[in-house]
């Protein structure tokens, strides 16, 4: 199967709080770590378990961007990773932001060619994306 999702980060589960509901899955990416919230019937549907190879994937309209390379506290989104911007397109009034971690995995976000101005967000800056665990949906093969 085919996905139009833009990131598709895959890594290996760290752990998983179980809820009465909702888990935590947390998949590590290699230096980075991204945690998605996910109902328990999934993560048992599934057989997400520490161990387990997993995928996060993150639709790049879910992908917020700061500019930098230090998290920001008090901030209620779990997912901050940081990396340096591999590539910018902007369209007419959106564009997509391209950024390179740590472990040489990309991920893409869509914001508005304003915001890219004000963040300064150019090639080779050091930025955050910034996803909340909402956002990130959990693959296996």
């Amino acid at each position: 199967m085919k996905i139009s999702a833009r990131n598709q980060l895959k890594g290996i589960v760290s752990s998983v709080s179980e809820g009465a509901v909702n888990g935590i899955v947390a998949i590590d990416l290699g230096e980075d770590t991204v945690k998605a919230s996910i109902t328990m019937e999934a993560i048992e549907d599934l057989g997400i378990k520490e161990g387990v190879t997993a995928y996060a994937v993150i639709k790049a309209t879910s992908v917020m961007f700061a500019a930098g390379s230090k998290r920001i506290a008090g901030i209620s989104a779990r997912n901050q990773l940081a990396g340096t911007v591999e590539s910018v397109k902007k369209g007419a009034v959106n564009g997509h932001v391209a950024l390179k971690l740590s472990d040489g995995s990309i991920i893409k976000g869509s914001i508005t060619n304003d915001a890219i101005d004000e963040l300064g967000l150019t090639e080779g800056v050091a930025a955050l994306a910034i996803v909340k665990s909402t956002d990130v949906i959990v693959g296996v093969e």
